[in-house]
């Protein structure tokens, strides 16, 4: 077996669009290789308890209005291409993300990360609802086989925030500065939005027990 560990935020599109892609290449290969754990990096660690509006956080964030656009037409194009739906229309908020991420924690805990993981992005990306609303996500917890009261017990302490900090400040201490970000193995880092096509090569690859070819960095 080969840990994958993915560095991700729930509100990061191109997160949303590389978990498209990789789950496309692990559903053509079901005796892949992978123990796949996801782990947190904010984008927005200063983002508000209540959020902010998308697009003026954007635009300003991006250089203005246009460069907005463009970069939403790409993201556009390229979500389809993954099968990743994402409602522009639908997203008017960005929220802070510390508790999605907790929740994420605890549904590793249960085994159940890839079922919160996939319902995180489209409660946020089909759905535009806020995934920073302790009531969203315990929706969440519950539609993924969680207990909810007790994950809205956990959501309304302090439960595992300055845990969830510390790995988020590990990460980039690592050198990690974008999402998604995918080690392999411990030793071979895979940045951004990979294709299908390039997963099924790695997942080929460590079968054969052949080097990863392209990939270098440690983690």
């Amino acid at each position: 077996m080969v840990t994958l560990d993915i560095f991700s935020d729930p509100i990061c599109p191109w997160c949303h669009i590389g978990k498209a892609n990789l789950d496309r290449a692990l559903a053509q290969a079901p005796e892949n290789p992978f123990v796949i754990a996801w782990h947190p990096f904010q984008l927005n660690p200063d983002m508000p308890p209540q959020g902010a509006d998308r697009r003026s956080h954007l635009a300003a964030r991006l250089g203005g209005a246009d460069r907005l656009a463009q970069a939403e037409s790409r993201l556009v194009e390229q979500a389809a291409q993954a099968g990743a739906v994402i409602d522009l229309d639908a997203l008017t908020r960005i929220p802070n993300t510390l508790d999605a991420h907790r929740l994420i924690h605890w549904a590793g805990i249960e085994l159940r990360q890839d079922a919160v993981v996939t319902a995180l992005f489209h409660t946020y990306f089909a759905e535009g609802r806020d995934i920073g609303n302790p009531e969203v996500l315990c929706d969440i917890a519950d539609g993924a086989g969680l207990d909810a009261a007790v994950i809205g017990r956990l959501l309304a302490s302090d439960a595992d925030k300055d845990a969830i900090r510390a790995r988020d400040a590990h990460a980039r201490k690592m050198g990690i500065d974008a999402v998604p970000t995918h080690i392999i193995g411990n030793r071979h880092a895979v940045p951004g939005a990979q294709s299908a096509d390039l997963w099924a090569r790695v997942i080929a690859e460590l079968a054969g027990q052949a080097p990863i070819a392209g990939q270098t960095g440690a983690a």
